[in-house]
């Protein structure tokens, strides 16, 4: 059994320095912990010991003991996020029916993460080990000891619980990706902390100072600086080294016109020139990835057996379970494997755009490259290829991404805070400030929707039953306002299939991949179901009943447009390619292709998501009358020959 360090004992050897900004260095020891297996160590426990975080694992105890909050930087494959639970647990911090938990910004992250950790200390995932994401609950009270979860998870599990009394040690992981999430859950943990409750902020490139700083919290109190069952507020830093191999980078020599061709003939090449060892690939969205997935299959039949051993797997959040496993078993003998992978906090901002919600692809910080560079290092020396040139990473990337919150719609966010008694929306603590025109326009919005009252405060019942559905606004008013149109057993339905990504796939004929579609689509389909289930099981908590409309669409659409009016848009009289303008900005967007509305074209529609590329693209888009808006939102629209126009 290895040697940990357990609260109450003395402390590790080692130097513990004073910083000059209030945080707290530990320097460890020049001798690093071996590992040995001459006491039938299992090959997961050596695997354990080589990690680098390994040897930092008893002054890490130390100081979570020592200190109300702890700062741990370390590189990604540092083995921080799966062995600090671990080392928690084996310390004692889950004894008396205590939780460790540990969030994580994506329900992928927190799935593969949780399954790894179960292994590891051998028991069976859902156990003593489990897992929380939206409309997936993998624990058992009173058995689980190490809980991960997603920040958002955490954040509703404190509309009722504000102090997480179940917790003695929340661990925020991956901090640096400062989702807006992440940022609203370390200002409530920062404003609603209990004294015994340890928080352990994990980061790969995170500000560690700023930090630091942010949850240093002298107490008023002078008489209890000295109380010995108190941690130190002051935050401890810890620096874990990596466990890097070296990574080549090579660059464009030009700059490409069409990033996803030259990543697929990027994959071909390095199959031809390259040694043995996968491929990982970094696009930016399921369509992006579908559309890759799809060339390189095409271009593996065209070209023969040479290519047949490459196995082309995508990798996104709404992948199905059985899928996401594929990316992580090892790879068959004289195969290699190509993972076509996203990451939506990295790759694409959501920005505003005259008050319109849009996903925008846009170009990665240096620190994300560089962090992505180092995926190619984790067990042996690697390449990284980058498709863009050397002098654009050097002169034109940006050092770091901007915080979600400073560039998202706040709407959820800010329900979340009034269901959680804070008011002052405005002078809340938050690491990175939203700029209060955001604010303002999320609660014009949320006043639009009858959320909030007059007096900016969650209206009853409407409101509160919003903030407790986890949907977007939109979308949980519309599920609330189905019933007055005896709609809500179809509106369900709706709502659940928007929670997933899209179910629909583009064939053309090909057997094998229709088989693959028809596993998806079903795959998929039982998510919804169970989703639909959950979202039934609230209604009738809240009193509404089930009733269907038995196929009358005109009542399904008046009560979508009971959510979605806000995003309605009138089809431009004499446009001769589709283009669509919205009512409350006059933005020039477009049906997506994939929409079987896309030559239709319908005079007016409602949409509930907008996706930027070369154009604004509506997503989800249904065709409606224009009476309908002034009906569902007076408040909001008045009519005027020939169309509404905003008050």
């Amino acid at each position: 059994m290895s040697k940990f360090w357990r609260p109450g004992s003395e402390k590790p050897t080692a130097a513990i320095v004073e910083d000059e900004e209030g945080g707290v260095l530990f320097l460890p020891t020049s001798t690093s912990s071996s590992s040995s297996s001459g006491f039938g160590y299992a090959s997961l426990e050596r695997q354990r010991q080589r990690l680098p975080v390994y040897k930092y694992r008893k002054a890490i105890l130390y100081l979570v003991e020592r200190h109300a909050t702890t700062i741990v930087v370390g590189e990604t494959g540092s083995g921080k996020s799966t062995q600090i639970p671990q080392y928690l647990k084996e310390a004692g911090w889950a004894e008396g029916g205590r939780l460790i938990g540990c969030t994580q910004p994506r329900r992928l992250a927190v799935q593969s993460v949780a399954s790894r950790v179960a292994e590891e200390v051998g028991v069976r995932l859902g156990e003593e080990v489990g897992y929380t994401i939206r409309f997936e609950d993998q624990t058992n009270p009173g058995t689980t000891m190490i809980k991960f979860l997603t920040d958002g998870v955490l954040i509703r599990e404190m509309m009722e619980d504000p102090l997480l009394t179940k917790y003695s040690v929340i661990m925020v992981d991956e901090a640096h990706e400062r989702s807006i999430s992440t940022d609203m859950l370390l200002g409530l943990l920062k404003k609603r902390r209990r004294p015994d409750l340890r928080l352990i902020i994990s980061s790969a490139t995170i500000e560690a100072r700023s930090m630091s700083t942010f949850f240093n919290i002298r107490r008023k109190n002078s008489s209890l600086e000295s109380a010995d069952h108190l941690p130190n507020p002051e935050p401890a830093i810890l620096s874990v080294e990596g466990k890097g191999y070296t990574v080549e980078i090579h660059y464009a020599e030009e700059p490409v016109s069409d990033y996803l061709q030259a990543s697929v003939n990027t994959v071909l090449l390095i199959h031809e020139k390259e040694p043995p060892g996968d491929i990982l690939v970094f696009l930016t969205g399921q369509d992006d990835i579908d559309a890759a997935v799809k060339m390189l299959n095409e271009e593996i039949q065209h070209r023969g057996r040479h290519y047949l051993d490459l196995l082309i797997l995508p990798l996104y959040s709404g992948l199905p379970r059985g899928d996401q496993d594929l990316i992580f078993t090892p790879t068959s003998k004289g195969k290699r494997k190509v993972v076509i992978s996203t990451n939506i906090a990295e790759t694409s901002l959501t920005l505003e755009i005259s008050d319109i919600e849009s996903l925008v692809v846009a170009p990665i910080p240096k620190a994300s490259a560089r962090q992505r560079a180092g995926r190619a290092g984790r067990v042996r020396p690697g390449k990284c290829f980058r498709l863009y040139t050397e002098e654009y990473y050097l002169k034109e990337m940006q050092p770091e991404g901007i915080p979600e919150m400073q560039r998202s719609n706040l709407v959820s966010c800010i329900i979340q805070l009034k269901a959680l008694g804070i008011d002052n929306i405005l002078g809340f603590d938050w690491p990175a400030s939203p700029s209060p025109e955001a604010m303002i326009r999320a609660l014009e919005v949320l006043y639009s929707l009858g959320i909030l009252d007059e007096d900016a405060k969650l209206t009853a019942p409407l409101g509160f039953q919003v903030a407790e559905i986890p949907l977007d606004p939109m979308i949980s008013k519309m599920i609330l306002s189905a019933n007055n149109f005896g709609c809500s057993d179809e509106i369900l339905t709706i709502a659940a299939f928007l929670s997933v990504q899209s179910v629909w796939v583009s064939m053309r004929g090909v057997k094998k991949e229709f088989d693959e579609a028809k596993l998806r689509f079903a795959a998929a389909e039982k998510k919804v179901i169970e989703i639909r289930d959950q979202l039934l099981r609230i209604i009738k908590r809240f009193g509404i009943p089930l009733t269907s409309c038995d196929r009358d669409m005109e009542a399904v659409r008046r009560a979508v447009i009971a959510g979605a009016f806000a995003n309605a848009c009138h089809l431009e009289e004499y446009s001769q390619n589709g283009m669509y303008k919205t009512i409350r900005t006059s933005q020039e967007v477009y049906i997506h292709p994939s929409s079987v509305l896309f030559r239709v074209n319908p005079k007016w529609v409602v949409y509930q998501s907008l996706v930027s590329t070369d154009k604004h693209y509506m997503r989800n888009v249904i065709a409606i009358e224009p009476s309908w808006l002034t009906e569902a939102a007076p408040h909001f629209y008045q009519f005027r020959t020939p169309n509404p126009v905003l008050h």
